[in-house]
């Protein structure tokens, strides 16, 4: 059995650093220029194994070179990914972000084969992680058989769009930020439609832990951030990771806020999820 299973994205990002975003219908000039692995899944599989966990990822890339790289990615990670399917029509799918110097970012994703990810099967795993890069419906049908087979279910609503009864009934915890959170109509709203937490991350604010009982602050690292990029999903694969080593909730989410901080000290999405020694290390100095 895997500990966690991520069904989600997998992209080549294209990072562009600038002192700023430009504004619409505006061109800045850039100082620098990387591609790295990423897609929310991809980033939050990779963040789960480093923090620990067994862990699978189902997926789909097309052939081409970027579809290649990203296997390779998994690979190195110790991921698992059997159920990652191949699409010979679709290009991998891209992110286009744009980093300024004060270390925050926007975003573009082009899905490609994202949006033919289909869930056939899905190997046992104690916790099943999505977020919303990939169709609705394959995000329902890992739930439903997540659920089926004893999981806990983990959705980062990301990017936020309207959530179907159905996936909200089949999910125990939803991981928003503080604008995703508002988009889907307030964490109150959100838990009064079924799951259990609602977790709203705030950035170097740590995040918030909502439940039927009320909320509660989670602090996060004093940190000096460089790219925020990836931060998110730092804090979701861990969480993942922990809960499915057995953590409580409020346990975990501890170690998720300080992942999420260290993400923010390294440019890229997955040369920035940082390794279970760096996040021990740094919530003992914290003591």
């Amino acid at each position: 059995m895997f500990d966690v299973c991520v069904v989600g994205s997998a992209n080549l990002d294209l990072v562009a650093t600038a002192a700023r975003a430009p504004a619409p219908g505006e061109t800045v000039l850039g100082h620098s220029y990387a591609e790295h692995a990423g897609g929310k899944g991809l980033n939050q599989a990779v963040a789960a194994a480093r923090s620990g966990a067994h862990t699978a990822f189902l997926g789909a890339l097309g052939t081409d070179a970027a579809g290649v790289l990203l296997r390779q990615v998994l690979e190195l990670d110790g991921i698992d990914h059997a159920g990652v399917r191949v699409d010979s029509n679709l290009p991998t799918g891209r992110a286009l972000i744009t980093v300024g110097d004060d270390g925050e970012n926007s975003i573009v994703v082009v899905p490609g084969a994202n949006a033919a990810v289909v869930v056939d099967s899905m190997p046992p795993a104690r916790v099943v992680l999505a977020q919303l890069e990939i169709p609705l419906d394959a995000v329902i049908d890992a739930f439903r058989r997540g659920r089926a087979s004893g999981a806990a279910t983990v959705l980062n609503p990301a990017p936020a769009a309207e959530l179907p009864d159905e996936l909200l009934a089949l999910t125990d915890v939803v991981v928003p930020n503080e604008h995703e959170v508002t988009l889907l109509g307030g964490p109150e709203q959100l838990l009064g439609r079924g799951p259990e937490s609602v977790v709203v991350t705030l950035g170097g604010e740590g995040a918030r832990w909502y439940s039927s009982t009320g909320s509660v602050a989670v602090p996060s690292l004093p940190v000096e951030p460089i790219d925020t990029t990836g931060a998110g999903d730092a804090f979701c694969g861990s969480l993942c990771a922990r809960l499915a080593a057995g953590d409580q909730i409020d346990v975990a989410l501890i170690w998720a806020a300080a992942a999420g901080a260290l993400a923010t000290t390294v440019a890229g999405a997955v040369p920035s999820l940082p390794h279970a020694a760096s996040i021990v290390a740094a919530l003992a100095e914290r003591r």
